[in-house]
């Protein structure tokens, strides 16, 4: 059998991308939870000299770094299972297009909204709300982006359906909420009510806490 190590953070949307990938496809694995703040191991460090950071797949000794591009890795690389990306070229332009969105506007603007205040703050919610209204008429009718069932632009936007959810509630907004956008709610509903998605999520409870010591170190080192 094929060795496949994943080296993580128990708390990372972009580790959890990976995960959510692998089980989709139903390939074992092993989980290597990497401390990402205060120490990063000597084999980190060696499969993604680069960016000296997680996610990175290791399959048969060799290392995949980058969410996106493990993420069609797995997907040509384990055939079985469902298929994260479209066969036909110009819709796997699309979720491309898409997935590229998602990482270089809405993540980065969205969790600054959480983290700024003041006019900063006002000018992120502004920014992120109108990402939002885009990702909520892309959505239009289907249940998932990619149609009827969960597909890679769904797996990468898992920071919008769970840790932003979390986030947006401990800095006190209502930058996305089921009465603003009611199919931005409905495709979060379906996409965490998935059983593979729901059962390797990280627990509610601990990512609070976890999010909550950071709010406070941040607000104690604001007040100095």
């Amino acid at each position: 059998m094929a060795e496949v190590k994943l080296f993580g953070n128990w708390g990372s949307p972009f580790s959890g991308r990976i995960e959510f990938a692998l089980k989709l496809k139903g390939v074992e694995y092993e989980f290597i939870d990497e401390d990402i703040y205060n120490y990063k191991s000597p084999l980190l460090l060696k499969y993604n000299p680069v960016h000296k950071k997680i996610p990175v797949l290791v399959h048969n000794g060799k290392p995949i770094c980058e969410s996106l591009v493990i993420l069609e890795y797995i997907d040509e690389t384990w055939e079985k299972g469902p298929s994260l990306l479209p066969k036909d070229p110009y819709e796997r332009a699309l979720v491309r297009f898409w997935t590229k969105f998602l990482d270089e506007k809405c993540v980065p603007t969205l969790w600054k909204t959480c983290w700024s205040i003041g006019e900063e703050q006002v000018k992120a919610k502004e920014e992120s709300t109108e990402l939002l209204k885009i990702l909520e008429g892309t959505l239009s009718d289907k249940k998932f982006f990619g149609g009827d069932s969960i597909g890679m632009v769904d797996i990468v936007a898992n920071f919008i359906s769970y840790w932003f959810i979390i986030l947006q509630e401990l800095a006190g907004l209502q930058v996305l909420t089921k009465e603003k956008f009611p199919k931005l709610g409905a495709w979060i509903d379906d996409y965490l009510n998935c059983n593979i998605i729901k059962e390797n999520l990280p627990p509610k409870d601990k990512l609070t806490a976890y999010f909550r010591a950071r709010f406070e170190a941040a607000a104690a080192a604001a007040a100095k």
